[in-house]
């Protein structure tokens, strides 16, 4: 079964939503989260955490990032459609201008 690192993406921050959220409107994006996962079940190996903005680090790179990845998740999957097809109804994608990335770990040579 193949790893998939899940890229969320966001035009407005982790930060800046958990901040200007309501507790009510925070509960209720957890309930869909979670109802999403109990659907998900076994597919998911990390059901990830919100990021914080990046720091770029090594030549060529700015001091921060200023890259819209608001969090991140790891599931598994037999074949990327299928993966897909999981993905496709996942709350984040309810939000105007919100996206999803799906990238696949690959073994490392050797290992």
């Amino acid at each position: 079964m193949a790893k998939f690192m899940i890229l969320y993406r966001s035009s407005v921050s982790a930060q800046d939503q958990m901040a200007n959220s309501t507790p009510e409107q925070m509960q209720a994006g957890m309930d869909a989260w979670m109802a999403w996962a109990g659907k998900a079940g076994d597919a998911i190996v990390d059901l990830g955490t919100p990021l914080a903005a990046a720091t770029r680090l090594g030549s060529g790179s700015s001091a921060t990032g200023g890259d819209d990845i608001s969090g991140y998740s790891i599931l598994q999957s037999d074949t990327v459609e299928a993966l897909a097809s999981l993905v496709a109804e996942h709350p984040h994608l309810h939000v105007p201008g919100n996206s999803i990335e799906v990238l696949e770990f690959l073994a490392v040579p050797g290992m």
